[in-house]
């Protein structure tokens, strides 16, 4: 199964600080819908995952996320893409769980549910806690300079391995050739 693991703030569309936390907030990265059409069009299952700790800090509720998952479900779709499924972790860091990124119990769960081994599956991220937890599973950390990424890189430190690309479509350029 060809199948590519992404995070959703800073690699498909823009961070905030303050959390996406509407709908409206939501603003695909240039590229970025275009880049998981060709995925899909390669062949590709696309699994997004992501921390959404905002949920558990009160700072929107669960049709507030479905809504901006629809919203990028939407735009992917109009680009000829398709994102297979969506796994996030709605707990803050001091909720000390499994699922939140940096460990890897989000992952292991997109591997249990679409039956596949993650070794060498590629995992797209801008933060060091997206590219941890796909090295503790086996998959090839991806990181690419958008959102907190040119800062992820500065700060070193990251799984041997890792490859950098500037965006996710450069990063799809390079899973597609």
């Amino acid at each position: 199964m060809k199948l590519v693991i992404l995070d959703r703030d800073g690699v498909i569309n823009y961070d905030s600080e303050s959390y996406i936390k509407s709908a409206d907030e939501w603003r695909p990265l240039p590229g970025a819908v275009e880049a998981i059409a060709k995925l899909t069009q390669a062949g590709y299952h696309v699994v997004v995952a992501t921390n959404q700790s905002g949920i558990g800090r009160g700072l929107f509720e669960m049709a507030t996320l479905n809504a901006i998952h629809d919203r990028m479900y939407r735009a992917v779709t109009q680009a000829g893409g398709r994102i297979d499924a969506v796994f996030y972790c709605p707990h803050g860091q001091e909720a000390n769980c499994y699922c939140r990124k940096p460990r890897p119990g989000l992952l292991e769960e997109i591997g249990r549910r679409f039956n596949t081994l993650l070794k060498d599956v590629p995992a797209i991220g801008d933060a060091l806690r997206d590219l941890q937890a796909a090295a503790a599973t086996g998959a090839q950390p991806i990181l690419v300079l958008t959102g907190k990424g040119a800062r992820t890189q500065r700060e070193g430190n990251l799984p041997p391995g890792t490859r950098v690309y500037p965006d996710l479509a450069a990063a799809v350029k390079f899973i597609t050739r």
